[in-house]
């Protein structure tokens, strides 16, 4: 077991700068999460972790070693990769057994290991096949089963879901997280997923650009966004996003619709954000603002209503047997007690202590 700490780290080839300046702290047992969208330097990041990268500045710690001129054999980590990374012509068991057999470990003791790793991701069955007999699932086991059987100080996980299929991906997010909690093993795990960020760490790490834009629990991240970008990034839907201004504490569209009562200073250049979740669906009249339905959609759980707002649209989530038709009229009420203000300029979210 081990922390993972980088220390003002930073990845460019020429001009291009993958990952800038960035520090942190993982804790020991921690399931970390780096979270965002293709190119912002979450896989760099865990590359420069397991020793595939050399940082251009700044130093990796692992546990109370500086490892940067360690090789990725000599770190002591354990990758899981998106592809699986397994060799066809070995059957399970031997790919399971190789981390070992390299290590020259005795083979009653590869035995033991590779049946009790086998048994936490329920492959007892399997360990004769070869991953060409096995479905993608099992497959992603089989990679799992090889990364425990080492017995690491830290995993490293690179989108090791992505090519599943959906349900599938739920029951492996399902078998992660359990894992995850009886290994107790410094996990870090890179996703452009957020439903598997969200449900599987214990912090998450969003990044754009190469920098971290917010470092917290899931609870954090979703109720207590820091900028623009990680409310428009976390959730589903995403967060609404709408531009307008405050006047006499009011929130107004750009435009000049008033929306609802914020209580904050009158300012220009400011961008309201609210949850599908927070948006109330009535007949028209009867909310605080009638809108013209652009879409609707019944996704099965729930409903989810698109409205014309001005230029702007904004997205509603109704109950599960609500039943609107385009072009139709409805209300909508916003729950003052859940909206969020941002600087349109900057993007960052402005708090309560920010309008004395």
């Amino acid at each position: 077991m081990a922390e993972v700490r980088l220390k003002n780290i930073t990845k460019r080839w020429d001009d291009f700068v993958a990952v800038d300046n960035q520090s942190l702290d993982i804790r020991d047992r921690e399931f970390l999460v780096l979270l965002g969208p293709s190119g912002c330097g979450k896989t760099t990041t865990m590359r420069m972790i397991a020793g595939l990268e050399e940082p251009t500045d700044g130093e990796v710690w692992i546990g109370d070693q500086m490892v940067n001129e360690d090789l990725p054999k000599d770190r002591d980590v354990a990758m899981v990769f998106q592809n699986y990374g397994l060799y066809p012509h070995m059957s399970v068991f031997d790919n399971i057994a190789y981390p070992l057999k390299v290590r020259g470990t005795p083979k009653a003791e590869t035995d033991a290991r590779v049946k009790r790793a086998a048994e936490q991701v329920e492959l007892t069955a399997f360990l004769g096949r070869k991953p060409r007999a096995l479905s993608g699932g099992q497959r992603q086991r089989v990679a799992l089963a090889r990364a425990i059987v080492r017995t690491p100080k830290v995993f490293l996980m690179d989108e090791p879901l992505s090519n599943l299929d959906a349900k599938l991906r739920v029951s492996m997010r399902a078998e992660l997280k359990h894992l995850s909690r009886e290994l107790k093993i410094t996990t870090i795990y890179v996703t452009h997923d957020q439903i598997e960020a969200m449900s599987l760490a214990d912090r998450v790490a969003v990044m754009r650009d190469g920098v971290i834009q917010q470092l917290g629990t899931p609870d954090d991240i979703y109720n207590a966004p820091a900028n623009m970008f990680v409310a428009g990034f976390i959730g589903s839907p995403a967060m609404n996003l709408i531009e307008g201004s405050i006047k006499d504490g009011q929130f107004v569209t750009a435009d000049s619709t008033p929306l609802v009562a914020v209580g904050s200073r009158d300012r220009e250049n400011v961008v309201l954000g609210i949850r599908a979740d927070d948006i109330e669906i009535g007949d028209p009249g009867k909310g605080d603002l009638d809108v013209e339905i652009y879409s609707f959609e019944n996704i099965g759980e729930n409903t989810l209503l698109t409205a014309q707002l001005g230029q702007q649209r904004v997205i509603a989530r109704g109950e599960r047997h609500l039943r609107k038709e385009q072009g139709e009229v409805v209300s909508i009420r916003v729950n003052a007690a859940h909206t969020y203000l941002f600087d349109s300029e900057t993007g960052i979210r402005i708090r309560g202590d920010d309008d004395a």
